[in-house]
């Protein structure tokens, strides 16, 4: 009896914490994904002073650059107020994969504690062994 309330007790536990990893969650703002890389560029200007051996280019020019479905992105932004936010926002998506992995985690847990069901009709039990097989054998067979 007691193994089953220190049970019931990190069941709770682990509800409570994934409740606090929601809440945390709603309030991280906004966010997206990618990354702000740095470049220069040559112009392409033969007389131009980046056209010089050595000489580094025009820039810096500041790009969040990101991947999705499959299409990539870059976008230029102005050093100052513009870059913060992005930079803000890209530590938001990083805070809210974070978060997501503990969410996982922490459910993963709590399906371990949780008690499996018993089922006391024999009947019952044997219908739901049927079910169950005829669920899974057909996912076998289309494989």
């Amino acid at each position: 009896m007691e193994a089953l309330k220190a049970m019931t007790e990190s069941v709770v536990d682990l509800e409570e914490r994934r409740q606090q990893l929601f809440e945390q969650l709603s309030n991280l703002g906004d966010f997206r994904p990618g990354m702000i890389s740095v470049r220069y560029r040559k112009c392409g200007r033969g007389n131009c002073a980046c056209a010089q051996a050595g000489h580094a280019g025009h820039g810096p020019q500041y790009l969040w650059n990101t991947t999705q479905r499959g299409k990539s992105r870059a976008q230029n932004l102005h050093l100052g107020p513009e870059l913060q936010q992005v930079e803000s926002e890209l530590a938001n998506y990083r805070r809210f994969v974070a978060l997501c992995g503990e969410i996982v985690e922490v459910n993963e847990q709590i399906c371990r504690l949780r008690p499996v069901p018993t089922l006391s009709d024999e009947r019952e039990l044997a219908q739901l062994k049927k079910t169950l097989q005829r669920k899974y054998s057909r996912k076998l067979r289309k494989s």
